[in-house]
């Protein structure tokens, strides 16, 4: 589990970060997965053997289940078989049948024999969780995924708790934990595609602003285009509350509308740098060239680590948010050039 973590100063050395904890309080057994109904694991199919007495695997469970024989034909495509049978524990968010064939149309692909091993092996992995994570413990906030992104980092998805239990903004958990020997699985609506800059920002409410202002109509540049390309890029990324605090410090400014576009623009560039630049990169206080020509910032760790930009300052409040084309990381004020 990888959170949203608040960065702090221990012996100039260590960042500590805001956590939620997921601790497995009680394993519920899924007596309702399939659209019609039930699939019940006190017996038919899915009945734990016998001979086993530490019950099935995910693997088994999968490969027991008619609505999961194209996520078994992936796994064993992209020869993951013995990797989700060992010991764990995971979390796998698993798509159905139906959720892959319109992952598969949507790409292009005929079946899944025509995903490269590559790509399908990053999309399998971005639907693991090392851990158990019940659906009754689990809390919102950003995972680390087994699949790895730049710099064999581990790549992160946003998983919210409401009502029920969503990935990524938009894909729905549609029943939750089929336990297993070696951990849990829950049903999911859509396949997760591999998670980009955009993704993590747009999914997490407290980015909702940001997203806001990079989707301007009358910018003149593609910022989502940017941010969803190869990059890696690395995105100080203002939440919320540092965006109404912009807005509070110029009366003519009511709303994001009311900044001229060409000072949104400048401002949107020097949030954003070339490169994967982790928080360990950052410790070290590096000069950070932007994508505003000319401009750069420096961080700094006294007072905790933060962002020295040209005009002002800003705490860097969560760290390390892993997309496979860059990196997040989330700070407390809008630097200025």
């Amino acid at each position: 589990m990888k959170p949203f973590r608040f960065v702090y100063l221990v012996l100039m050395l260590i960042v500590m970060g805001f956590s939620f904890s997921c601790t497995k309080e009680q394993e519920i057994t899924a007596t309702e997965i399939s659209s019609d109904g039930a699939i019940d694991f006190r017996g038919g199919r899915g009945e734990p053997d016998a001979s086993d007495p530490q019950g099935p695997t995910i693997v088994d469970i999968a490969v027991s289940l008619p609505d999961f024989s194209v996520l078994v034909d992936a796994v064993v495509r992209a020869g993951l078989v013995d990797a989700l049978s060992a010991a764990g524990p995971y979390t796998v968010f698993a798509p159905t049948n139906d959720a892959f064939d319109a992952f598969l149309s949507a790409n292009g692909f005929s079946s899944i024999d025509d995903v490269p091993v590559d790509l399908l092996t990053t999309v399998l992995t971005t639907h693991v969780l090392a851990g158990e994570f019940f659906a009754a413990n689990i809390s919102t906030g950003y995972f680390n995924t087994l699949a790895a992104g730049p710099g064999a980092t581990q790549t992160d998805i946003y998983v919210q708790k409401t009502s029920g239990v969503s990935i990524n903004g938009n894909i729905n958990v549609i029943a939750a934990d089929v336990d297993a020997s070696n951990g849990v699985i829950h049903v999911i609506d859509a396949v997760i595609a591999p998670s980009d800059i955009v993704t993590l920002a747009a999914s997490n409410p407290n980015f909702s602003i940001l997203v806001e202002a990079l989707t301007r109509p009358d910018l003149s540049i593609d910022f989502i285009g940017a941010l969803s390309g190869a990059g890696p890029l690395t995105v100080v990324a203002p939440t919320n509350d540092a965006f109404i605090n912009l807005l509070n410090s110029n009366p003519a400014w009511n709303s994001l509308n009311d900044i001229p576009a060409d000072v949104l623009e400048s401002v949107l560039l020097y949030h954003v740098a070339g490169g994967n630049l982790t928080s360990s990169f950052l410790l070290r206080s590096p000069q950070v060239n932007t994508l505003l020509s000319g401009s750069s910032w420096t961080t700094s760790i006294l007072g905790g680590l933060r962002v020295v930009a040209a005009s002002n300052t800003a705490g860097i409040i969560a760290t390390d948010v892993q997309a496979q084309n860059g990196v997040i990381h989330a700070i407390d004020t809008v630097i200025l050039p």
